[in-house]
């Protein structure tokens, strides 16, 4: 008959196979428990409908303008080179060059690869290290370390190793997951910033090119001014003559002759300007290009009203602003984590020997695994309550992003609905400024035929022209506005939808301007 202790038990194979699973399960448990908070987008308060949408003539579908749903970014989604919806090959042309050539654009596509790496770095966290080493150490050991009586001698020694090291930290509840995703919500993050100042770009460049082609306008504008001057100079002088009029009817000509040319020089110095800028946009020196003068025409394109509302949530800084959110939950959790026990496992393994010629002998073979080598489970205990402020901190940033995230979704509806409303009441203003254009013409044609015959001073003549060429200013003013209110539209849905069809020229519309560098 055997008999069975419960120490013999203790120290059975069963026992000891038990003991190693339990081991294992304890572990693999501490390693799933994560404290990082549950991450959900916040509500943004979307409103149901456009406040300056043009009103549906038909039942709005699901993905119309009108019918909105929860903002969820997808800022990933193909947008499309929707500045072809003007049908400017010209304006194709500069759009193609910035995307080459702006610095702006590559120092963004720089930052993500930064990101990038910061998150390939952080997932390393996941896996050991392991490392390589070769050398003496010149070192006296103490009598107790080598298991001799107090006060015995130990000689002073040349130990020569040749030894990998391996190290690991254990994902103890969730310390190194948590770090992994707040460095993917950065990456993240910083991709949806680069296609924001890719966004940027495209919108700029298309403005910054209406707004010459209006500069273009308004020179030709004065250019005919100057010409129409000229000519009533000639006939004052030529009156005056003849003896019909006097001589303050030619000194008024000349006055009006040489403001219009001094206001023609002023609109060349702002076309200078913009020219400049848009040669820094598309990543070049202004010395090295020149853009031939183009007279804007009426941009027909036109936003349809029946937009799908996912437009809005594809905008890249709501995106950036939410993957922000949710690299600060996550830093939250790694806070939270610096409350609990960590685990640092590392160790040591190779040979150990007196002598050069001995080392790699099989009885040299040495390792450590222990204190000795650094494995250490660490258990806060005090810290001055600075992993306490930590956390607050993190939580904190966190509220913080949630108030931009929220904010940021705001200032785009305010943004979408600035330009619905411009464009809505400039085309009604257009449209009445036209008629204020035809109405300044019949009435300069009137003065100056009342003029030539005697029935009215040479006032009414100036008056009449003043108020030609300020209408038709304006004309062109509110021109240039349409154009660059739909570009602003179209970055604020967050880029174009689908493929874009250009849009018709008018008739009589001048062939695309040149492209020149010099």
């Amino acid at each position: 008959m055997t008999n069975y202790s419960f120490s013999q038990g203790m120290t059975s194979p069963l026992w000891r196979r038990t003991r190693l699973a339990l081991g294992v399960a304890l572990f693999a448990w501490l390693a799933a428990c994560s404290v990082e908070p549950t991450y959900k987008v916040p509500d943004a308060g979307v409103p149901d409908a456009y406040k300056e949408a043009p009103q549906q003539t038909q039942p709005a579908g699901p993905h119309d303008v009108g019918s909105w749903t929860a903002a969820q970014p997808a800022d990933d989604a193909h947008r499309g080179e929707w500045w072809k919806v003007f049908g400017d090959p010209t304006l194709d042309q500069l759009e193609e060059q910035a995307q080459s050539a702006n610095q702006d654009l590559k120092a963004a596509a720089a930052r993500v690869q930064q990101a990038r790496a910061v998150t390939q770095a952080a997932r390393a966290s996941w896996f050991p290290s392991l490392d390589a080493g070769f050398g003496p150490t010149y070192e006296h050991a103490s009598p107790a370390s080598q298991y001799l009586p107090q006060n015995t001698s130990v000689p002073t020694q040349t130990l020569w190793r040749a030894q990998a090291t391996t190290s690991y930290e254990a994902d103890l509840f969730g310390r190194v997951s948590s770090n992994v995703n707040a460095a993917r919500s950065d990456a993240q993050q910083s991709e949806a910033l680069f296609r924001s100042v890719q966004l940027a770009l495209q919108a700029d460049v298309a403005q910054n090119y209406f707004q010459l082609r209006q500069f273009d306008s308004d020179a030709d504008l004065y250019r005919r001014t100057v010409t129409l001057r000229a000519d009533a100079l000639k006939l004052v002088e030529r009156r005056f003559k003849e003896g019909d009029i006097s001589e303050l009817d030619v000194s008024q000509a000349r006055n009006e002759l040489a403001s219009a040319r001094a206001d023609a020089v002023g609109v060349a110095r702002q076309r200078a300007a913009s020219e400049h800028s848009l040669a820094i946009l598309l990543g070049k020196a202004p010395a090295d290009f020149t853009f031939a003068q183009s007279p804007l025409v009426p941009v027909t394109a036109r936003v349809p009203a029946g937009l799908p509302s996912t437009l809005l949530e594809r905008r890249p800084d709501i995106a950036a602003a939410e993957r922000a959110m949710a690299a600060a939950n996550a830093r939250v959790g790694l806070a939270k984590s610096a409350f609990f026990p960590k685990l640092d496992i590392t160790g040591a393994f190779g040979y150990e020997s007196t002598t050069l010629g001995d080392l790699f002998m099989w009885s040299s073979r040495a390792f450590f695994l222990g204190p000795l080598a650094g494995t250490a489970l660490t258990v806060p205990l005090f810290d001055g309550g600075r992993r306490k402020a930590n956390l607050a901190q993190a939580r904190a940033k966190y509220d913080e992003d949630v108030a931009q995230y929220r904010q940021q979704v705001l200032v785009a509806f305010r943004e979408v609905e600035d330009n619905l409303s411009d464009l809505r009441l400039l085309d009604d203003q257009i449209r009445e400024q036209n008629d204020a254009v035809s109405a300044s013409e019949r009435a300069a044609h009137l003065s100056r035929t009342q003029y030539e015959e005697g029935e009215v001073s040479y006032l009414n003549v100036i008056d009449s022209e003043r108020s030609v060429l300020v209408s038709q200013l304006q004309a062109s003013h509110l021109e240039g506005s349409q154009a660059v209110a739909t570009v602003n539209l179209i970055r604020a849905l967050g880029g174009g939808w689908g493929d874009p069809k250009p849009a018709a020229q008018p008739d009589g519309a001048p062939p695309p301007a040149p492209l020149a560098s010099r």
